[in-house]
């Protein structure tokens, strides 16, 4: 360490500089800081020099660099591998669960119409804006909505009249007096003639029944809830979807009928015109209002050329 100082006169200003060196790599000296400072005359000044804090080299920057780099491109590597990880074992864990789901339950009658959805809201809405506009506040989504709630994914022999209670609510409409016509083992006569002659109504022609005439629906507990293979018959199960659905519809057809009652039997019928287990002999005819029904008047229909028997 070297220290150099001057002093001036009486009443001069003084300075001092130290100067510092130290010993560098290679025998060298590094550098010296020096900082002089002025003082009044007749006072001592010193200055003292420190060496500068020693600077990173270029290449020890771009190496550190490279290891910031290197450790971040191997974070992304890594958490790319475990998404792919995740979506494979997703994709596993699916496809061994469709597999090990149940099947289909197999039954004797025919399956859900196809397009059901499609079938019953384009009758809905045929028949309250075209047929009878009078009933076109009936919410035909709501109804179709009610409607498959009462059987997806139910086991189809398990089906009861509170499953249809919300869309019989939905359905229901007035049947004007004198108008009420119904009919047993003669179907095809019976809406024949309704559709020639508008002054008799059957279920078939009520919104309730033309949705559903002539289409068939059940559910499944297994996905997708709705089987469209096959669906149970009657002697299968009573609680089917379609036997409890046309019984409570029936049900509510009869205790709607007022005033003079019609009723189309067929006379040509082995079992005999009138039989007990029919809708019309063990439903209908038990709900139709006294009160209100004031005569029934049956109709004995035979087949040309077949055999006539009576009630």
């Amino acid at each position: 360490m070297t220290e150099l100082s001057r002093a001036a006169g009486s009443g001069a200003v003084g300075s001092s500089l130290l100067l510092s060196a130290e010993p560098g790599a290679g025998g060298g000296r590094r550098g010296v800081t020096c900082q002089r400072a002025v003082v009044p005359s007749g006072w001592e000044s010193s200055c003292c020099c420190s060496s500068p804090s020693p600077r990173r080299m270029p290449f020890q920057q771009g190496s550190a660099r490279t290891r910031q780099r290197t450790v971040l491109l191997v974070g992304i590597v890594v958490l790319l591998a475990a998404l792919v990880l995740a979506v494979v074992l997703a994709s596993i864990l699916t496809h061994g669960k469709q597999k090990v789901s149940p099947k289909m339950l197999k039954w004797k009658d025919r399956g859900t119409t196809k397009n059901l959805k499609e079938v019953i809201l384009g009758r809905c809405y045929n028949y309250v804006m075209e047929r009878y506009t009078e009933l076109g506040d009936k919410d035909c989504l709501k109804i179709w909505e009610s409607l498959k709630h009462a059987f997806i994914y139910k086991n189809p022999c398990n089906i009861t009249a509170e499953d249809y209670q919300p869309l019989m609510e939905l359905t229901s409409h007035p049947i004007p007096c004198n108008k009420s016509l119904f009919w047993s083992k003669t179907s095809d006569l019976a809406h024949r003639y309704t559709k020639s002659n508008p002054n008799f109504l059957t279920l078939e022609d009520t919104l309730l029944g033309y949705m559903a005439d002539g289409v068939s629906w059940c559910g499944d507990p297994s996905a997708p809830g709705i089987n469209y293979e096959s669906c149970p018959k009657r002697s299968e199960c009573e609680s089917n979807p379609i036997s409890v659905f046309w019984k409570l519809a029936s049900k509510m057809f009869a205790e709607a009928a007022c005033g003079v009652v019609q009723v189309i039997l067929n006379g040509s019928a082995d079992a005999g015109a009138f039989r007990s287990t029919s809708t019309f002999g063990s439903v209908e005819v038990f709900n139709l209002n006294p009160d209100k029904v004031s005569a029934v008047r049956i109709w004995l229909m035979h087949d040309i050329g077949g055999p006539q028997r009576y009630c």
